[in-house]
């Protein structure tokens, strides 16, 4: 879901950390990296937690042990798959969704790791809305949403697995569908349990979520990092050290949140207004959503990659290269690797 790229969209200008001037970014020129050490990494959004072991492997200095020179691009409105594929970044942020949506297109894009095991968005109402209290009471609702090509596909499926018809009006709302649910002129939206769920709590505002699994759907990659295939293919070795510097970063936000958090806020001095709500976040996401079962970050499932993106392709809105939907379910196992990985 689009849901989780908005919630720090309320802070303007924020970059004033060590990110590169966009000059080579799709549509603005054809520049690329200057040499194999150096790889450029595209944001999907503006700094947040989901993107604190980039941070950390930044402010620890795991790049930099490893000889790589990594240029974090700032967020603008070309998508990382889109940047990488254009061959304007070597790596980038992207969810389980649109890493699904852009390969399936023909973007030569393939995911390398997973920060976040789990979904970490779900279904949120008021906490005060007595007549909503599972999936089934949003039939005849009205929903604030993102325009993902998904999301009305998944909502009704959650809201049918629980004995509703899943009929219900969508109003796109981007950032402002989380205050139009606030102020009750939408009845649900999809929030992100690590920002708007404690923002909202913090606020004064508390909700009600309904987690998609507990309803007998698929579980799914939150976020992903994608890497641009012919650039990986050319460039194993610094690929494998990429990775495995940024697995190391991811790692020790895990392990250690307060600290991941605290070079989160380091390098992008006064991005957080609440400091506090950074380290709060850094904490639930450590907690539930970046370990596997064996306590490690990264790694990636063929059950859980087909499962969601299975879902897409079956729910149709999954486009081929010429934009027509796809008919043959696609090969998911092509889609991930964990081959750059450090396995140990």
């Amino acid at each position: 879901m689009r849901a989780r790229r908005t919630r720090v969209g309320r802070i303007a200008a924020l970059l004033t950390v060590s990110l590169v001037a966009a000059a080579g970014l799709a549509g603005c020129g054809t520049s690329d990296a200057s040499d194999a050490n150096t790889i450029r990494f595209a944001l999907d959004w503006t700094p947040n937690t989901n993107h604190t072991g980039l941070f950390v492997a930044q402010q620890e200095g795991y790049f930099a042990d490893a000889g790589l020179n990594v240029e974090i691009l700032p967020y603008n409105s070309t998508s990382p798959d889109t940047l990488i594929d254009s061959g304007n970044a070597e790596f980038g942020i992207s969810f389980h969704s649109s890493a699904t949506y852009a390969r399936a297109a023909g973007a030569k894009v393939t995911s390398v790791m997973a920060p976040l095991q789990h979904w970490a968005t779900g279904i949120g109402v008021r906490a005060d809305r007595q007549d909503i209290r599972s999936p089934r009471d949003l039939d005849g609702r009205t929903y604030a949403g993102f325009g993902d090509a998904g999301e009305e596909a998944t909502l009704r499926k959650v809201i049918e697995n629980d004995g509703g018809t899943g009929d219900f009006e969508t109003v796109v709302l981007g950032t402002s569908a989380y205050e139009a649910v606030y102020s009750g002129t939408a009845d649900f939206t999809v929030s992100y349990l690590a920002w708007e769920g404690l923002e909202a709590e913090r606020a004064g505002t508390p909700m009600t979520y309904f987690d998609y699994t507990d309803f007998g759907f698929p579980d799914s990659y939150a976020i992903v990092v994608d890497g641009g295939d012919e650039w990986m293919a050319e460039h194993p070795e610094q690929a494998r050290q990429f990775v495995q510097a940024l697995q190391k970063g991811y790692q020790k936000a895990a392990d250690d949140p307060d600290a991941g958090a605290r070079d989160l806020i380091d390098a992008n001095p006064g991005a957080f207004p609440d400091e506090d709500l950074v380290v709060e976040s850094q904490r639930m996401l450590a907690k539930d959503y970046m370990l596997d079962e064996n306590g490690r970050v990264g790694t990636q499932t063929l059950e859980r990659w087909s499962g969601y993106s299975k879902f897409l392709f079956d729910a149709g809105v999954l486009a081929g290269p010429d934009g027509a939907p796809l008919t043959t379910e696609p090969d998911w196992s092509t889609y991930f690797t964990d081959e750059y990985l450090d396995q140990g």
